[in-house]
């Protein structure tokens, strides 16, 4: 009786096994070609320093790091690019899972009542039914392949993902600094200017300086107290944007007392523009992309091709549990099944998805030569921010000197207040500029980094 069973067994999935096996033989379609780019030999500029997966640590501020830790771990939109990507895993196993037979168990019990003894005759049923598509032309390993694409292209969408967040929480983070200290440079301009107010007013008092002087003077006083109430404005808004970025309630959040912009790190290393293939998530993405459109066309392609299904039934009843085991019967049923008229409507299907496959394929094209504009505009932003910067601190240092000298003819009565006013203007705006260029050369550096791309680690810690 035990071999009886046993080879009923067999013979149903031994069959479904055999379905299984022809599958291997099924051909992928060509590889992609090569993306319509021409690289160039290198970059314009490059570095010495080897570039970290956390590249904010050569900017040496631990407030930054924190701040960046934080985000990765608590920001919502990489919350939701994880689950996508969990989504994602299990629409790829469920596309894998068509490879295999499918089984079902089925357990019933029916009572046949007889109403000339008034008695009930009790029946159990136990039945096995399996199904499988013989997979000829690799159709459903081509669905199966996209879908494994697919997941690797939303991996590399959630890398992406948190390459942007650490680089926004690092721009919006020294953009609260830059305010910190314009803050603090608009209160000492606003002590410098009460001090010239006093001193002009004495000076009217004497008779020595004009109404108008005093009264300009104040204009000058009272514009730096509406400065001081934009930047703290300024500064809660940056402060409600950041807290955004780490996942945080605007306004709930507590960031460090840091008025102190970092000195830039050497300039690194930017390989060669090739390397960007690799280094970054989006182009990788994008690949990924291409690479499933190839193959939903192979799915395509195979789908106007007959199909081959077997099914299959084990089942034994019987009015003793006992008894269930003893005799089993079995059907096997085979199904071919060919499109024969449909209008066009599958032929139309695989154009579908060549046209989309050649779309991602520009895109891929489009996707690198973007990565290598980004690369270069932040290389020449931060060449010539430096340019501006060292201009900047030259200019300051002879509005300092000409301040000193028209202050001194104006005590003296050797000059008049118009050029103390315009002396103080230029060099003040200078002041405020300078600290407006160090954001943007450390704003630059940041959008580097972002550029030359790279794997951020704690992207998969996100919870």
């Amino acid at each position: 009786m035990f071999r009886y069973r046993c080879r009923q067994t067999l013979t149903l999935f031994s069959l479904l096994l055999l379905g299984a096996s022809i599958t291997s033989c099924t051909q992928r379609s060509d590889q992609i070609p090569a993306p319509p780019v021409e690289f160039p030999n290198q970059f314009s500029l490059s570095g010495d320093e080897t570039i970290a997966a956390r590249w904010w640590l050569d900017l040496k501020d631990p407030e930054l790091t924190t701040l960046i830790e934080q985000a990765l771990s608590g920001n919502f939109s990489l919350r939701i690019a994880r689950d996508r990507l969990i989504e994602v895993k299990a629409s790829a196993r469920q596309a894998g899972a068509l490879l295999s037979p499918a089984v079902d168990a089925r357990a019933s019990a029916a009572t046949r009542q007889n109403y000339r003894t008034d008695s009930g005759e009790e029946t159990i049923l136990l039945e096995f039914a399996a199904s499988y598509e013989i997979d000829l032309w690799g159709r459903l390993a081509a669905a199966r392949d996209a879908a494994v694409l697919d997941t690797r292209a939303t991996q590399a969408d959630l890398n992406t993902a948190a390459v942007s967040i650490a680089a926004e929480v690092a721009q919006t983070w020294y953009r609260i600094v830059e305010t910190r200290l314009q803050q603090q440079l608009v209160q000492k301009q606003k002590e410098t200017n009460s001090h010239v107010l006093e001193l002009i007013t004495v000076q009217f008092r004497a008779g020595q300086a004009g109404a108008a002087d005093v009264l300009q003077q104040r204009q000058l006083v009272e514009t730096n107290n509406a400065e001081l109430a934009g930047l703290r404005r300024t500064l809660k808004l940056f402060e409600h944007q950041l807290s955004l970025l780490l996942g945080e309630a605007p306004g709930s959040y507590t960031f460090p007392e840091i008025s102190t912009l970092p000195l830039l790190p050497p300039l690194p290393d930017t390989g060669v523009p090739i390397d960007l293939i690799t280094r970054r998530p989006d182009i990788r993405s994008s690949y990924f992309q291409l690479q499933a459109a190839d193959r939903r066309v192979a799915s395509a392609v195979a789908n106007r091709l007959p199909k081959l299904s077997i099914s299959a039934e084990l089942y034994s009843s019987d009015n003793q549990a006992s008894n269930l085991f003893n005799n089993w019967f079995s059907s096997l049923i085979a199904n071919l099944v060919s499109p024969v008229i449909d209008g066009g409507y599958l032929q139309a299907e695989v154009e579908k998805r060549q046209a989309a496959a050649r779309q991602l394929l520009n895109r891929y094209g489009q996707t690198i030569l973007q990565a290598i504009g980004e690369v270069e505009d932040a290389l020449i932003q931060e060449k010539v921010q430096m340019e501006i910067l060292v201009n900047l601190n030259i200019r300051l240092e002879l509005a300092a000197q000409t301040v000193d000298h028209v202050a001194t003819r104006y005590r003296s009565g050797a000059e008049d207040y118009q050029r103390v006013l315009l002396a103080l203007l230029s060099h003040q705006e200078l002041q405020r500029r300078i600290i407006e260029s160090q954001l943007l050369l450390i704003n630059y550096r940041i959008s580097l980094y972002r550029a030359l791309g790279g794997h951020i680690p704690q992207a998969g810690a996100i919870r």
